[in-house]
């Protein structure tokens, strides 16, 4: 792995591109109430194939900041219904439907996410905003998630140890997998409201937002066959219980693990923490080339 500080260029047409190699980039690395850094979200980017992941109340001012513009953006996966990763979607969906694609002849944003998933952030979070904005010419007074987004459905793969999800999205290949994230006294990912982590092109760990679940690491560590996790991103909360991975949780992690982690989705007193034993924290504006 190594950290990339101009990682893409965008080519002909603003495609947001680099040379073939993964690249993941941390828009931000925030918490949901962090101050200093934008709130947690990714963009990865693989040849000419890139995915938005999660798009914050901050997300427009995270894109400006390394360069691009919901313009830009082709692909976009939704983890869970926080504000802090999707509370920017309402305007990502607005901005696309109205201005670039009818003013910068740009295509109808690409959205990636299972259907369970898609009924809850359109009824839960962007239906509101979204339904009333035109009458439709085939007599319909109201639009709906379709209308926003081309589709795009992973591929249910297995319910053990957990639910998962694969999807090949140009270049690149995702597994979706369930995380035990809310509410705090869920047991596990069964009893957990719907929240997803990624690994990404069979290489890549990205928790998003999960409880401290110890299970999940050593899955994708010891139990993927021919796979091998060449690097974890976990998100750390520094106080136990809640519903991120407490630090002192996470530093009962076998060394070999702990040193090949990288932490994020931290608060403003991170600089106040000790991660010597891991790989260290998440930079906003870097990519990380795998």
């Amino acid at each position: 792995m190594r950290i990339m500080n101009d990682p893409f260029i965008t080519g002909p047409d603003n495609i947001i591109q680099n040379d073939g190699e993964l690249d993941i980039i941390f828009l931000g690395v925030g918490s949901a109430f962090a101050k200093e850094h934008f709130q947690t979200s990714i963009l990865i980017v693989k040849g000419k194939t890139h995915v938005l992941v999660d798009f914050g109340m901050d997300g427009p001012r995270a894109l400006a900041k390394v360069g691009l513009g919901m313009q830009d953006i082709v692909n976009f996966l939704p983890t869970h219904s926080h504000s802090d990763h999707v509370g920017g979607v309402e305007s990502l969906a607005l901005f696309n439907r109205y201005v670039a694609q009818r003013f910068m002849n740009k295509p109808k944003l690409n959205c990636i996410i299972t259907p369970e998933y898609q009924r809850i952030l359109w009824d839960y979070t962007l239906r509101g905003g979204l339904e009333w904005n035109e009458e439709q010419a085939d007599g319909r007074r109201r639009l709906s998630f379709g209308d926003f987004f081309k589709i795009t459905t992973p591929r249910w793969k297995t319910s053990m140890p957990r639910e998962i999800h694969e999807v090949g999205v140009g270049d690149l290949k995702l597994e979706l997998f369930r995380t035990n994230h809310i509410p705090e006294q869920a047991p596990n990912w069964e009893a957990s409201f719907v929240s997803y982590g990624l690994f990404i092109d069979d290489r890549v760990f990205f928790s998003s937002d999960s409880q401290f679940d110890p299970e999940l690491v050593r899955y994708y560590d010891q139990q993927c066959g021919h796979r091998h996790v060449e690097h974890f991103f976990h998100d750390v909360q520094f106080f136990p219980g809640a519903v991120h991975a407490p630090l002192a949780d996470l530093k009962t992690l076998p060394a070999d693990i702990k040193k090949n982690m990288t932490l994020m989705h931290y608060s403003d007193d991170w600089g106040k923490q000790d991660i010597s034993d891991f790989a260290g924290w998440a930079q906003e504006g870097a990519a990380y080339r795998f």
